[in-house]
């Protein structure tokens, strides 16, 4: 465990601000679900048409910006309780000095560590994530014929550390324990800066038709290293924030999202068509050549089908998302509900579909603070659920938790959640 958390920290730090996956809301909407609310800002990066709603005309308004974040950290971890404990006794196990051992006992000790590994698996792994908005992001600008445009610019990105296991063997013939068992650890970086349009397209005495259009240009940069639990090298956790720093592979691409919101005075409809052109970014290889045994490893598990050399590309497959609210006519009361009809891969190969729903309250006063509760769950991938909070107060500084419903132990029997996220944002109100 212990080189599990290093690796997977100074992997944080080696990808400069590794943010959220792609997958994620960002700010209150990880509370709010994907329904655009016009009293929560962060909700326009869900529904291209959002932007059109967010501007209120009636106070002889055209702006709408944010000022700072949403900022948000997270974490999350396999289904494994006491993994720190495991591991490191695999690795006490590894270091062991068996020059006096038998055979018999050699075997029996690989036999123990192969044990605990199988109990460990693949589940066991750690996610970090990070994001942050560009400050004054996004911009809107709602022109006089009722069109709505907008700007946004952010970082997002992932770190996730897992286990590639392999049979331990004992060798006889230099007493010590061998396999090929490793830490393997992915980063992705996204740069997107995404322009948006959006306009009232058809209007009765029952509500409005909006529709919206919105192209996101992506920077993603893609990294992999892997550290053996046989390389006792100090600078191993080094070596592999070293790979991702000057092997990983950077492209771009552009994706485009439709989306579209029937809006009354006490409810909406929307649905959302995003990266309907699914674009694709290079893969990053994994350094198998330079002699370590971290590299003799990588070569191995490469060998045995356990892992992809050059790395596959990484597609923004097309996600549709369909969202729905009721609320009093001045949005103080809604509650929101979301729910992706698809499954999709972030860009280290976990899989989102999320399903929300959300009851918010946004007073008109500044003084009494916005409250929202909510519960999301991801349909495919780790289906972990979560209970989620959030407060607004003075109308603009927006705090957010989410902690998921399933837990794990730790080495002393407690149970913490699997999942937290938390996020941080101040910006103008409705």
């Amino acid at each position: 465990m212990k080189k599990l958390v290093i690796v997977s920290t100074s992997l944080l730090s080696s990808a400069v601000m590794a943010a959220m996956p792609v997958n994620h809301p960002v700010g209150s909407s990880f509370t709010l679900s994907n329904a655009p609310n016009i009293r929560a800002l962060s909700t326009v990066h869900g529904n291209p048409a959002s932007p059109f709603l967010m501007v209120n005309q009636e106070d002889d308004d055209n702006f709408r910006f944010g000022i700072l974040g949403p900022l948000g950290v997270g974490v999350e971890m396999g289904d494994v309780s006491d993994l720190g404990d495991r591991a490191e006794e695999i690795e006490d196990i590894l270091d062991a000095d068996y020059s006096s051992s038998t055979p018999t006992e050699l075997q029996a000790e690989a036999d123990k560590a192969n044990e605990i590994l199988k109990g460990i698996g693949d589940t066991a792994y750690i996610k970090t994530s990070l994001s942050m908005q560009v400050p004054f992001m996004p911009l809107i600008y709602k022109t006089k014929n009722k069109g709505a445009f907008m700007i946004d610019a952010s970082l997002s990105g992932v770190v996730r550390a897992n286990v590639i296991a392999d049979d331990i063997t004992a060798n006889t013939a230099t007493d010590e324990l061998e396999t090929d068992t490793s830490f393997y650890a992915q980063t992705a970086t996204d740069l997107k800066i995404g322009f948006g349009y959006s306009q009232a397209m058809w209007e009765n005495s029952h509500g409005m038709l909006i529709g919206g259009v919105k192209a996101n240009l992506h920077d993603i940069s893609l990294g992999r290293a892997l550290v053996s639990l046989n390389d006792d090298s100090d600078n191993a956790d080094d070596a592999a924030s070293d790979a991702i720093s000057d092997d990983a592979v950077s492209s771009t691409g552009i994706g485009l999202d439709l989306g579209a919101v029937w809006v009354s005075n006490y409810y909406q409809v929307g649905v959302t068509f995003a990266n309907i052109n699914e674009p694709e970014f290079d893969g990053a290889p994994i350094n198998s050549t330079c002699g370590t045994e971290s590299c003799d490893a990588a070569a191995n598990l490469i060998s045995a089908g356990k892992l992809d050399a050059s790395g596959s590309k990484y597609v923004m497959e097309m996600q549709t998302t369909i969202d729905a609210a009721v609320s009093t006519k001045g949005k103080q009361v809604t509650l929101g509900l979301s729910y992706d009809t698809n499954a999709v891969k972030d860009a280290v190969g976990d899989e989102y579909q999320w399903a929300a729903a959300s009851v918010s309250y946004y007073g008109d006063s500044h003084f009494l603070p916005g409250l929202r509760v909510g519960y999301r769950q991801n349909m495919a991938g780790t289906e972990l659920s979560y209970g989620t909070f959030g407060l607004t107060i003075l109308k603009r500084l927006n705090i957010d938790l989410a902690v998921a419903l399933e837990t794990v132990e730790d080495e002393e029997g407690d149970e913490l959640p699997r999942s937290a996220y938390f996020s941080i944002s101040y910006d103008t109100a409705f």
